[in-house]
């Protein structure tokens, strides 16, 4: 799900995303570490994605949680990512912004 407020312009068919908060120190946990190992690339991505306000495959109730949590500043921010044929990743980020974690549901 893409949120209204994201912000998305293209310029040379390359869509460029506007920060829309700072994640902190982000860090993975082994699990997610196992699932990213053959593409490190997308776990920038998904990084991108997540404070750009893409976030991911969430619902819209959850979604207006994390615009809300933007806009004042506070609370936590979560995105979740299903991965084509390697399962899911969340990717939360601490409501004082001071770190963003990459995990599987299991590890939560």
């Amino acid at each position: 799900m893409t949120v209204p407020n994201a912000s998305a312009t293209m310029r040379k068919g390359v869509v460029h995303m506007k920060q829309r908060f700072e994640p902190g120190l982000v860090a993975a946990t082994p699990g997610a570490l196992e699932v990213l190992k053959n593409d490190l690339d997308l776990a920038s991505m998904l990084i991108t994605r997540h404070i750009c306000g893409d976030f991911g495959d969430i619902d819209a109730e959850d979604a207006g949680l994390n615009v809300e949590a933007i806009r004042l500043g506070r609370a936590r921010i979560m995105s979740v990512y299903k991965l084509f044929g390697a399962g899911t990743v969340w990717i939360i980020t601490e409501g004082d912004r001071s770190s963003t974690t990459i995990l599987i549901p299991a590890e939560y």
